[in-house]
């Protein structure tokens, strides 16, 4: 399997019993499964048990997949559910790590993309910290929008029919969400000015 191989190609090769094809798939976003995971969470332990989760449902699942939509929306779309029934099982809002926890993530994922001077990683790792803070302010339907426009970089439709939701929902909760992150600091420096 070359690394360029398509989902598709490696999906089916994967069902006919390769398991290089279904390594290739699942470290071709295990990645992105786990920053959303970590993102939904605030812990690296709810991440990876979510990542877990998703793999295993996507295995046994994969024979399922009709190629309606891409791979990509496919897997997300089940990690959306597995982050919902996370939520159920676990009040989501209780099982947010520490931040300091974020801001030592945020950095080891940074150093490995990207050369930064010292300065700049400490900026990028409270950028990080304030984000991953307001994000777990909002609700998880408002959260799981923004993960997936921002981070995961799906279009409007692409959450919509992930979330069997319409369009301009999408765009609301995103739109909404944006809205809340943005007066969450104002708030807070409104309550120490008075």
């Amino acid at each position: 399997m070359r690394v360029s191989d398509s989902d598709e190609k490696l999906v089916t090769a994967a069902l006919q019993g390769s398991g290089r094809a279904w390594r290739r798939l699942v470290q071709r976003y295990e990645g992105r499964i786990y920053n959303l995971g970590y993102r939904l969470t605030g812990n690296g332990e709810d991440a990876m048990d979510l990542t877990q989760e998703v793999f295993l449902g996507v295995f046994r699942n994969l024979r399922r997949f009709r190629g309606d939509a891409s791979f990509r929306t496919w897997l997300f779309r089940i990690a959306h559910n597995k982050a919902v029934d996370l939520n159920r099982r676990n009040k989501l809002q209780s099982l947010m790590g520490s931040l300091d926890e974020a801001g030592e993530f945020a950095a080891g994922e940074l150093s490995a993309r990207v050369e930064f001077e010292p300065d700049h990683g400490l900026a990028e790792r409270e950028c990080n910290r304030l984000a991953l803070e307001l994000l777990r302010r909002i609700p998880l339907e408002q959260r799981l929008v923004v993960e997936l426009k921002i981070y995961q970089s799906l279009t409007f439709e692409e959450i919509a029919r992930m979330q069997e939701i319409s369009v301009n929902t999408a765009k609301t909760r995103f739109y909404t969400a944006l809205k809340k992150m943005r007066l969450i600091p104002e708030e807070e420096n409104a309550l120490f000015e008075n």
